[in-house]
């Protein structure tokens, strides 16, 4: 796996059989992907941190806690790790909830490391999807804790679509002063235009 966008990505393995677990982990470190295995869900949640990005492989059939269950659980905390849920026991009716809770994969033992590798592939491209995502807002929400009050105000307005003249009655100051706000928002947004101060005032409204 010579792909730099998948560094620091790591499969989580969940697997009760040992001697399954061992081969996941050999044949996925040959690979190039990083691995944790893990005996249990019990045991993955009891070490689970809210930073860790990748993907996880888990067994549908573990004891207690299954593969599903594992995958209900994060999602419930409103964690998107993806999820590859593998089997030696597959039926339609675990292949449709493991898909209705976004699983990448659910894939029927014996598998070849191929088919697996391209759902894993396909999990750290989500994964990597979402934490460009996520850094995305993290930015637009520290550029727009830099404006004022009345900089927010004027790119509300902006953002239902009013110009000039309308913001400055709306607001009782003149055009010029408008005029004077937004190409403050466009600096400290770094806009280009303003479609994209549209779409920071977007983003402030779920602020």
């Amino acid at each position: 796996m010579n792909n730099p966008v998948y560094d620091g990505l790591t499969v989580y393995i969940v697997e009760d059989d040992a001697a399954m677990r061992d081969s996941l982990s050999l044949m996925l470190g040959l690979l190039g992907f990083r691995t944790v295995s893990f005996e249990s869900a019990e045991a993955f949640l009891e070490t689970y941190r809210d930073e860790w990005v990748g993907c996880v492989v888990a067994d549908l059939k573990l004891p207690r806690m299954s593969g599903l269950e594992l995958q209900a659980d994060l999602r419930a905390r409103g964690k998107k790790l993806p999820f590859i849920i593998i089997t030696g026991h597959g039926d339609v009716k675990s292949a449709r909830a493991a898909f209705q809770s976004e699983a990448v994969d659910f894939i029927e033992k014996p598998f070849d490391e191929s088919e697996l590798r391209r759902a894993i592939e396909k999990g750290f491209d989500r994964e990597t999807q979402r934490i460009q995502r996520a850094e995305t807002a993290g930015d637009q929400a520290a550029k727009l804790a830099r404006l004022t009050q009345r900089e927010r105000e004027v790119l509300e307005l902006v953002g239902k679509g009013l110009h000039a003249k309308e913001i400055a009655a709306s607001l009782a100051i003149s055009a010029r002063t408008v005029e004077v706000h937004k190409a403050r928002l466009m600096a400290k947004l770094e806009a280009r235009n303003v479609s994209e101060l549209v779409r920071f005032a977007l983003a402030a409204e779920k602020d």
